[in-house]
């Protein structure tokens, strides 16, 4: 009889309580599953599952140095756990809960029927500061707290050796995940994410508390962990403990610049929490993914889709620069700073008036970071869904003007206007050197957004709303903590400026 450890998106040997539970019961035998349905849901992508198989490799490597190298199957999950029950013979099923996309959801409700008509357990132990089968969020905070000062889980000492099959991937084609436009995104595994962490602890995150805000500085003060935190290379408690102790150190410091490094540290450590805060969302309400959490909303703009207006923003040809360089630099590069990714957001849910559902699974393509958790609790925030948050409409040239005021990266991610003065860079329809080949504003930004504030508003006015809003704030908003409790704790970040 052995111990199956089922790894998903906790693709690690340390911190990782599953293995560890399994190692102490009896043999283990390590298992990915790559699941050809899953990577051709909308939501998935080549560049994805580039960085997973960087990350697969480095678990290989940790895991065979214990003794046995990771299995990896090809197929449905329960076909190969089948499998391998008949050949083996399966003690207890171990993997950490896992909250992301519906299809998982439903997938693991298979798995869960399965499994109870088996002779075996099913056991998953929490991966993140997320609790499952939550009444509301009293406390949430406290508990949060509680789980990331838990001591980290140490790896087994070693692994029985069990299956001596070899560890080989597919390639991206055979899955039917081809270019995307995203040659090399951002390195996976392990040994890379404990790099970024410490290059930004120690060197590049000292102005991380304003550098995050423009995409001319955040590519390098941002932590860059978020991709990392998406398929668990590391932990978030690890990380939280690691960016503790190096506050820590600080407060008993003299350095240089400390006090910018002492509020970078802060943020980041807000930015953590607020990670699991906006998973628990999905957690408690797994159909946010595909309806409106307000369901006042759920119809708010109409079957009606501009399929050209979709078009143009989904290729960087809007007309508006700051628009079109951060869409351009997402396609290339997997990634982009929160600021920019929530203008992109509001730009196309109000200046286009196009419905979220209709666009959101073409930004998890591009996001090597995608978090279901994350990603819709933020599209719909960003489009005004939620009821309970604060509508904001970005003004894309206010934007540019704020966050590239120099036009720098306009100028790398739209090279047809690197030509333009710095004032007409960001108003490029105003010049009469603008070349022909980029496009005119596709709507004009002043009306698009009066328009569509008016529509929020005269529905927020309604006799209806508060009474739905007041049921979502008690379900999914944050609790105040005591203010006594405030002084040893990061602050949590504006909802402005969350956690990638």
């Amino acid at each position: 009889m052995i111990q199956v450890v089922w790894f998903k998106r906790d693709l690690r040997i340390m911190d990782h309580e599953p293995l560890f539970q399994a190692a102490a019961r009896g043999p283990v035998l390590p298992l990915y599953i790559l699941e050809p349905e899953l990577w051709s849901q909308p939501d998935m992508s080549r560049r994805q599952y580039l960085f997973l198989t960087d990350c697969l490799h480095s678990l290989n490597s940790s895991l065979k140095k214990l003794g046995q190298e990771l299995v990896v199957q090809q197929g449905d999950v329960i076909e190969v756990l089948s499998q391998l029950h008949q050949a083996y013979g399966i003690d207890t099923l171990w993997s950490h809960q896992e909250t992301w996309n519906n299809w998982t959801y439903q997938r693991d409700l298979r798995v869960a029927a399965w499994v109870k008509q088996q002779s075996f357990s099913w056991q998953q132990p929490p991966q993140f500061g997320v609790i499952r089968c939550l009444k509301n969020r009293d406390g949430w905070a406290a508990k949060w707290y509680t789980h990331m000062n838990h001591h980290l889980i140490p790896p087994p000492k070693a692994l029985k050796s069990l299956d001596s099959s070899q560890f080989s991937l597919p390639t991206p084609e055979s899955l039917g995940l081809m270019d995307d436009g995203c040659p090399r995104p951002q390195s996976g595994g392990r040994d890379e994410a404990l790099l970024l962490l410490q290059g930004f602890l120690n060197h590049r995150g000292k102005h991380y508390t304003k550098g995050m805000s423009s995409p001319v500085t955040a590519y390098e003060c941002c932590s860059r962990l978020s991709p990392h935190f998406a398929f668990g290379t590391v932990s978030v408690r690890e990380v939280f403990q690691v960016a503790q102790e190096q506050s820590q150190i600080l407060k008993q410091s003299n350095i240089e610049h400390k006090s910018l490094w002492s509020s970078a540290i802060r943020s980041f450590l807000g930015r953590l929490r607020w990670h699991c805060h906006f998973i628990q969302k999905l957690e408690d309400q797994p159909n946010i993914e595909y309806q409106s959490m307000h369901p006042g909303y759920q119809k708010l703009r109409g079957d009606h889709f501009n399929e050209d207006y979709y078009q143009a923003w989904c290729c960087g040809l809007t007309g508006y620069p700051m628009i079109d360089a951060c869409m351009r630099a997402l396609i290339k590069t997997g990634w982009l700073n929160f600021r920019m990714r929530a203008m992109l957001v509001s730009f196309a849910s109000y200046h286009l008036w196009l419905d979220w559902p209709r666009f959101a699974s073409y930004l998890a393509r591009l996001f090597v970071d995608y978090e279901p958790g994350i990603h819709y609790s933020q599209i719909q925030m960003q489009s005004g869904t939620t009821g309970m948050n604060s509508i904001r409409i970005y003004n894309p040239v206010k934007q540019s003007l704020d966050q590239d005021p120099e036009g720098l990266f306009i100028k790398k991610w739209v090279p047809e206007l690197a030509h333009l003065s710095k004032p007409m860079i960001h108003t490029p329809w105003l010049s009469p050197d603008k070349p022909i080949s980029y496009p005119d504003p596709i709507v004009d930004e002043t009306t698009a957004r009066k328009q569509a504030a008016s529509k929020l508003y005269a529905l927020r006015r309604a006799p209806h709303h508060k009474i739905a809003t007041d049921i979502i704030i008690k379900k999914h908003a944050s609790r105040k903590r005591p203010q006594s409790k405030r002084s040893n704790r990061p602050s949590p970040p504006k909802q402005s400026e969350l956690p990638f």
